[in-house]
């Protein structure tokens, strides 16, 4: 069974290259881990009809949607309010939150620092036994920050929430050009519509110059696969298969 997920990076900073993204290779590498495929990653400025728009779009057309930046207590932190627009709800002040500013800023928790525990009305606060900040899900939208350190460490303590069942993955090295294979290719790819395959040149590497890869939810499918691939292949350009 096919678990789905849409990513959204929010943020100017991304997109006006002030930051390199880090959160999207991150995410995307754990979730296929996982067994869930990322099907969507969307990057977006700190505009609030943005994130309605995608925050909606995403959640009905993925089974977990990410997102990454705007949970702070400056001006440009808008991501909480953008989903509880995206599905007409209010902002309200989560008593969990509230409760640990309060006790983590004392009289300095001031309205700045409380915006921070603004969310979604509706919203589910899933509270950690290790000192890291609570994560807040609105229906399938995961909210995280933007810092990517906070986010891997956010990440690791719910990560098993979302596994699925896992990929199989088959990776055949050719000593050949794409143009020598593409022919023989596209007719096995056309005859396993329920495999995925990818095909990635490799630059300046003598033993070999393509990387095929094979993948499915089912095993049996992948060694279907990769067997009519390797009888239809010219010989003498296979170096191995992995």
């Amino acid at each position: 069974m096919l678990r789905t997920a849409g990513l959204i990076i929010i943020g100017n900073e991304i997109l006006s290259g002030k930051c390199q993204d880090q959160n999207s290779f991150f995410l995307a590498a754990e979730l296929r881990l996982l067994g869930v495929s990322l099907m969507r990653i969307s990057v977006i400025p700190d505009d609030l009809d943005e994130i309605s728009n995608e925050a909606r779009s995403f959640s009905g057309a993925y089974d977990l949607v990410f997102t990454t930046g705007g949970v702070g207590p400056t001006h440009d932190d808008i991501t909480m309010e953008g989903i509880a627009r995206g599905f007409g709800v209010q902002l309200v002040r989560h008593p969990l939150l509230e409760d640990k500013f309060r006790q983590r800023y004392g009289s300095e928790a001031n309205e700045a620092v409380m915006k921070m525990a603004e969310v979604p009305e509706g919203s589910e606060v899933l509270e950690f036994s290790t000192n890291n900040f609570p994560l807040v899900i609105f229906k399938n939208i995961h909210i995280f920050p933007g810092i990517p350190r906070y986010l891997q460490e956010k990440f690791t303590l719910v990560r098993e929430r979302f596994r699925a069942s896992g990929f199989y993955l088959k990776r055949i090295y050719l000593r050949a050009d794409e143009s020598d294979i593409a022919a023989i290719l596209n007719t096995v790819v056309a005859r396993n519509s329920c495999v995925t395959f990818g095909s990635y040149p490799i630059l300046n590497n003598p033993e070999y110059r393509i990387i095929l890869t094979i993948e499915s939810k089912i095993k049996d499918d992948v060694e279907t696969a990769v067997e009519e691939l390797l009888a239809e292949l010219p010989e003498g350009i296979l170096v191995r298969v992995q």
